[in-house]
């Protein structure tokens, strides 16, 4: 492709304003080099600019329904279409990975058999957690409020179980591995984007992580360059459930400017 910013008195495109692209003035070593740009394959990003008021008012309609999506352990047994797991997957597997290796894996799961032997390993795990101490006094109170115990019945009735691991390195065809860079950082991203489409299609979820996990790379006969990294039973919530009555941070709470002033 044509290298995309042009000296200034060169000819080029214009923008959407009528203006020379503004990329030399800004940058000294702009990206992707000339070079760069031809050895490796780049397309033109095309993303509409719009006005401040609409960025805004899309930003509060995010806001406004992130601030409705709740973690819930009550889920209705009633089905839930394949291709919307499918489209919560290809949702989340957009996510920015290190190097673009996109070291992750989603399992779904809605075989039944499977799912009771899931609940069965996780209540194991979890009763040593709760009833066996291993977790400690400070964490136990910490859950206090919300109620949970070793009882992990939403493992069965959710129509959907979706694990989520990651690739801690490429395992390639002849055998030969790869390694993988920001793992965790790039699946946290993915199960972030996961739980916002889950959301934003009208289902629920809860990120549920008994620990230790390895059971579960047993049980799904996953490769040994995986490792579970969360999982997400989903489905409808249970009409009438309740959860618990918790409060966000404010905004000044969990954010900082830096702007010079």
């Amino acid at each position: 492709m044509p290298y995309p910013f042009v000296e200034s008195g060169e000819t080029g495109p214009m923008s959407d304003t009528g203006q020379k692209p503004e990329g030399r003035a800004l940058y000294r070593h702009p990206y992707p080099s000339p070079d760069l740009a031809a050895r490796h394959p780049f397309v033109a990003y095309e993303r509409q600019r719009v006005d401040d008021q609409t960025m805004r008012d899309r930003a509060e309609s995010f806001r406004v329904s992130a601030d409705g999506r709740r973690s819930v352990r009550m889920f209705s047994s009633d089905p839930v279409p394949r291709d919307l797991i499918e489209a919560a997957v290809a949702a989340a597997s957009t996510a920015p990975s290190g190097a673009h290796k996109q070291p992750w894996t989603f399992v779904a799961v809605s075989d039944p058999a499977t799912k009771s032997r899931i609940r069965e390993a996780a209540e194991a795990e979890e009763r040593t957690n709760y009833l066996e101490n291993r977790m400690n006094a400070e964490w136990q109170e910490a859950l206090a409020p919300l109620g949970t115990d070793h009882h992990k019945e939403f493992l069965e009735v959710a129509p959907w179980l979706v694990v989520l691991f990651e690739q801690r390195y490429e395992l390639r065809p002849d055998g030969s591995t790869r390694k993988n860079y920001y793992v965790k950082e790039s699946v946290g991203i993915a199960a972030g984007l996961f739980v916002a489409a889950v959301h934003e299609m009208g289902l629920a979820t809860l990120p549920h992580t008994p620990s230790p996990m390895a059971f579960l790379r047993t049980v799904l006969d996953r490769p040994e360059n995986e490792r579970p990294f969360v999982m997400f039973p989903v489905g409808h919530p249970l009409r009438g459930l309740l959860v618990p009555d918790l409060a966000r941070k404010a905004l000044e709470e969990v954010l900082v400017v830096v702007d010079g002033t």
